[in-house]
């Protein structure tokens, strides 16, 4: 349950960050801007669902506070700088560096995704059990 919400939320926020580089490719500008908006904010959104519920409810099962959620924190951490340069030069109509960093970004997210999805959210899973989907509910409420 909370993969599939969790990888769905990756999905989105992808989903943004083409659609930006797409635009930006077109020379649309403005709608380049707007979508890389939405994508840094969806991504923020989803580390803070992350680090402010669904890890410390799974550290607080299991025990574990040293070990896959620390580094996906530490991950966050780099991907957040990333993501700040990656605005600045958007902003500042550096556009080469904006799709240098957004390469870099985009590997280290990938990355990124595929160890939460294919390891720590069905740990998550298995240690929340029954209360996955008060947990998504949750989440859900983060957003509003």
């Amino acid at each position: 349950m909370i993969l599939e919400f969790m990888r769905d939320d990756h999905r989105a926020c992808d989903h943004y960050y083409t659609e930006a580089e797409n635009a930006l490719s077109e020379k649309k500008v403005d709608d380049a801007v707007r979508l890389f908006d939405e994508f840094y904010r969806a991504t923020n959104h989803h580390f803070d669902m992350e680090e402010r519920e669904l890890f410390i409810t799974f550290e607080k099962r299991t025990g574990m506070t040293g070990g896959p959620t620390q580094m996906m924190r530490y991950e966050h951490q780099q991907l957040r700088s990333l993501l700040e340069s990656m605005k600045s030069a958007l902003n500042e109509k550096r556009y080469n560096d904006f799709f240098g960093i957004g390469e870099s970004m985009m590997i280290m997210l990938q990355q990124h995704n595929m160890k939460e999805e294919q390891m720590l959210y069905p740990m998550i899973d298995r240690a929340l059990g029954s209360d996955s989907e008060h947990m998504i509910q949750i989440l859900k409420d983060m957003g509003q």
